[in-house]
């Protein structure tokens, strides 16, 4: 019985070691980037954005997404 207490508690304290913390979702910033440039990896600031995004955060957003969000960012397209 001490043996399956001590089971427990110990995969309690494993399973709250493993969780981790939630993050905020950080949009990368564009600002003053040239698209198609090595800044860039040269590629449209869109594909830059969501590239970023990925390496960040490791969901891809849609191209709808990043084009909508350098347009709020820069007030361009690509």
């Amino acid at each position: 019985m001490k043996t399956i207490v001590t089971l427990g508690i110990l995969a309690g304290v494993l399973c709250l070691g493993l969780a981790k913390p939630a993050s905020a979702q950080v949009i990368p910033n564009v600002r003053g980037l040239e698209p198609f440039t090595a800044q860039t990896n040269f590629m449209s600031l869109p594909g830059y954005l969501r590239w970023q995004y990925f390496l960040e955060n490791d969901v891809w957003i849609s191209w709808a997404e990043a084009v909508a969000l350098v347009r709020g960012t820069t007030g361009a397209a690509s």
